[in-house]
């Protein structure tokens, strides 16, 4: 039997209200909790997060250095540029990752409070035509 039997990713920010809405609408997710300085949400595939209250939050400056990555999410998802349309009509913003490296289409993003995330293509599993 597993001692740890869940998990959920917790993100500090100054309007959890806000952002869990942010990331309701993205993920297509159900609000599971709300309390005075917590929210959290759950995706239709079990992706489990939280957002908490913390007035003083710093949000990262990746992919500038001046401050650590802090942490950041990935998402699959089936059509990049949908997926992107979809965030910027929420108020994230792109973020600018040149020189990204990895097998995957990728691209980088922050949400309203300044949470880095990526959106990758699923590769596709089609035969190569021609």
């Amino acid at each position: 039997m597993a001692l740890v039997k869940a998990g959920v990713v917790v993100l500090d920010c100054a309007e959890p209200e806000k952002l869990a809405v942010f990331y309701k609408e993205l993920l297509e997710a159900e609000q599971t909790h709300e309390s005075a300085n917590r929210v959290e949400i759950r995706g239709g595939d079990g992706l489990r997060l939280a957002f908490r209250r913390d007035v003083n939050a710093t949000p990262p400056s990746w992919p500038r250095p001046e401050n650590a990555l802090q942490a950041h999410l990935d998402f699959v998802v089936e059509d990049l540029d949908e997926a992107e349309r979809k965030v910027i009509g929420l108020g994230g913003r792109p973020l600018e990752t040149k020189d990204a490296t990895g097998p995957y289409e990728e691209r980088g993003f922050a949400d309203p409070a300044g949470h880095s995330f990526t959106l990758r293509l699923i590769p596709s599993t089609a035969p190569k035509q021609g």
